[in-house]
């Protein structure tokens, strides 16, 4: 544990990051599994309504840090590759 008051307060300050970032994340793949069941169902207007809100999510992640810029472009591609196998359907 640290001594110096400064270094207390950045591991604080460091832990309440964490879980924001965490949160950012957790949320992401809480909405990959709604689309991926949306899609599953075959409900292409349900499916439709989760990708808006997963890719908003995703870039709200990345203007905050807690994605990296390819990391979601890289999940967005995925995410419309996912809805894509609806219109194939």
């Amino acid at each position: 544990m640290a001594n110096i008051a400064s270094q207390k307060k950045r591991i604080d300050r460091a832990l309440r990051e964490r879980d924001e970032n965490r949160r950012y994340t957790s949320k992401v793949k809480t909405y990959f599994r709604r689309l991926e069941a949306a899609v599953a169902s075959g409900d292409s207007a349900v499916a439709e309504s989760e990708h808006r809100i997963l890719v908003a999510t995703i870039d709200k992640a990345v203007k905050r840090g807690a994605l990296h810029k390819n990391n979601g472009a890289r999940k967005k591609s995925r995410a419309a590759r996912i809805l894509s196998a609806t219109a194939a359907q």
